[in-house]
Formats: structure tokens, C-alpha cells, sequence
């Protein structure tokens, strides 16, 4: 069978390439414009109000996401978590105030390893997202507090201290004006104690009453 070949001048072929790497051009610069997020947002997925105990020096490890103008997950975004510099907050490993975070494939970055610090109060946590000349920011409220068991108990036992004393006041207020009432009562103004009817039991059908 015989074959064919076309042959063509090394300036035709040139001009060739060019004109299919031209035409190509249009779809590929279509497709980056719609990868390219017009506005991102930036959510706080976790840690919003969270409170951390500095007697065990734990923490929620806050948690926020990037998402562009339709909210769609922005993956490789770069995300800081910026910490007080003084007063309440705490400090990552090896003692700094900031941390650089990627977005994974869902949009999301994790504040990991951070510790509070010993000062009780509230503060905030600033988050800055990046991506492709495009920013977002937002505050994550937290608060350092001191939270321990025997605390709980002792407060507690305080009030159960204040219920009772309340009841022994209320009991002796009632004697108190008992005493009162019956002492109007007599000729004399000495309390005259109640009289009160015996109780009897007679047999046969079980019955109560006065004599």
C-alpha cells in the first residue's frame, strides 16, 4: 500500500507550530481566569469563645477556612495566626507570637501548638489569609481562666452553708412569733404552752381521735 508523506519547508512548519500554539492560547488563559477566586472569605470553623484552662496549660486548637466568592474551599492559601504580644494569650513552640499555615485541599488551616500562659483574661487571636494578591482577616475570641475541681466544691459547699443557716433562721423566726402569739393570748402576758388532746387507740377497728 503506498503511503503518503507530506513534506514541509522548515519556515512553513514554523509558521505552522505558532499558528496551533495561537489558537491554544485563548482556552488556556479562559481556564486560569475561572481558577482564579474574584474575593476570599475567611471562617472560623472552631475555637470561637473557647476558654483555656492555665492550670493544665491546654488549649482548643482554633480552626479557620478559606473559601472564595461562591464558597468553594480555597486550597494552598496561606494563612497566620498572629498572638497577643503582651497580657493574656500564650505562645507557640518555642515561644513565638505567629504561625504560617497552608490550606489543605478543604480550604482549612489549624492553629497547632498552642499553649496559654498564666495570665487570666480575655484577648484575641488575629487570622490573615493570602492568596494569589487576594486577603481576608478576622478575630478569634478566646480567654485564659483558671478552672480547677476544688473550686467548683468549694462554692458548692458555701451555698449549701448559706441554705441551711437560711433554714435555721426561718425555724427560729417561727418560734419567735409563736412565742408571741400565744403570749397576747393570756391574761397575765406569760406564754401559756398549747393544750393538745391525748391521742387514743382502741382496739378492734383502728381508729384515732379524742377521748
Amino acid at each position: 500500500m503506498p503511503q503518503h508523506w507530506l513534506y514541509l519547508e522548515p519556515r512553513n512548519a514554523l509558521a505552522l507550530l505558532v499558528a496551533v500554539l495561537t489558537g491554544f492560547q485563548p482556552a488556556l488563559a479562559s481556564q486560569t481566569a475561572q481558577a482564579a477566586p474574584a474575593r476570599l472569605n475567611l471562617v472560623i470553623v472552631e475555637g470561637e469563645g473557647a476558654i483555656n484552662n492555665i492550670r493544665q496549660r491546654t488549649a482548643r486548637e482554633p480552626i479557620v477556612q478559606v473559601t472564595d466568592e461562591n464558597d468553594r474551599p480555597v486550597a494552598g492559601a496561606t494563612v497566620f495566626f498572629l498572638l497577643p504580644d503582651s497580657g493574656p494569650g500564650g505562645a507557640f513552640a518555642g515561644g513565638g507570637q505567629s504561625l504560617k499555615v497552608v490550606t489543605d485541599n478543604q480550604g482549612r488551616a489549624v492553629m497547632r501548638g498552642f499553649r496559654a500562659n498564666a495570665q487570666s483574661g480575655k484577648y484575641q487571636i488575629k487570622v490573615e489569609a493570602s492568596y494569589q494578591n487576594l486577603t481576608a482577616s478576622t478575630t478569634i475570641n478566646q480567654a485564659n481562666a483558671v478552672l480547677t475541681a476544688g473550686a467548683a466544691a468549694g462554692a458548692g459547699g458555701a451555698g449549701k452553708l448559706i441554705a441551711i443557716l437560711a433554714v435555721v433562721g426561718a425555724g427560729v423566726a417561727g418560734g419567735v412569733f409563736a412565742a408571741t402569739r400565744s403570749g397576747n393570748g393570756s391574761s397575765n402576758g406569760t406564754p401559756t404552752p398549747p393544750v393538745t388532746s391525748p391521742t387514743v387507740i382502741t382496739p378492734g377497728t383502728p381508729s384515732v381521735g379524742g377521748p
